[in-house]
């Protein structure tokens, strides 16, 4: 990340103050999660192309890993060295019993930026991105590609809408997104250094019917 870069992330990072909140009412939610959305073939889908694209033993960040189901444990079964990191106390405390082969962390993925984790083969970030100010994700996605070692694979997942820093309900909590039209994603990971080796859009109808249908935007990409 240049100096640039640096202090204009540092400014958006500020807005970390919002993410304390995302971070207990994902506490408060805990398993209700993986209950409302109890089928995830899309993510299933990318987390197996992450999983078999990578070289074996690959390290791989899994970010916004929440309680581990599916991805955590996707990748680890297939023998990668997995790092979760979640803003939610409650999520982790779930994810580490649900894979106990993976290491996980509590942090806000703007901590990550000093490569405190190190560097990795693989990202996953997978309804992740979305929980930020739209302003601040081209730079969350150049932070990620600075995490990634070259030729490294990002696994990225939003939600199709355009609205930014948005409320609303949640299971019972709000929380705040942003979202991009499939065509200004693509430009976003471009513009952030990633080639996009495969994409998807798939409907999706959680179960609970206090989250509404959405369409679903699953990114397969390289690190340029």
């Amino acid at each position: 990340m240049s100096g640039d870069d640096q202090r204009d992330y540092d400014g958006y990072a500020r807005l970390g103050l919002d993410r304390t909140g995302q971070a207990e009412a994902f506490d408060a939610i805990g398993d209700r999660y993986d209950e409302a959305f109890p089928h995830k073939e899309g993510q299933l889908d990318s987390g197996a192309w992450l999983a078999r694209t990578l070289p074996p033993g690959s390290r791989v960040l899994d970010l916004g890993c929440g309680t581990g189901i599916p991805t955590a444990r996707q990748l680890a079964e297939a023998g990668h060295d997995v790092v979760g990191v979640d803003i939610s106390s409650g999520m982790l405390a779930l994810a580490r019993a649900n894979v106990p082969g993976a290491h996980f962390v509590e942090a806000d993925l703007a901590t990550l930026r000093d490569g405190r984790l190190g560097s990795f083969d693989g990202v996953a970030a997978f309804f992740t991105l979305l929980m930020l100010p739209r302003p601040e994700i081209p730079h969350a996605l150049r932070m990620l590609h600075g995490l990634l070692r070259p030729g490294g694979l990002l696994a990225l997942s939003m939600v199709e809408a355009d609205v930014d820093d948005f409320s609303m309900p949640f299971l019972g909590h709000s929380i705040r997104v942003s979202g991009y039209l499939r065509d200004e994603l693509r430009q976003v990971v471009c513009e952030a250094g990633f080639e996009v080796a495969g994409e998807s859009s798939p409907a999706y109808a959680p179960a609970s019917t206090d989250v509404p249908p959405e369409i679903q935007l699953f990114f397969n990409l390289r690190r340029a």
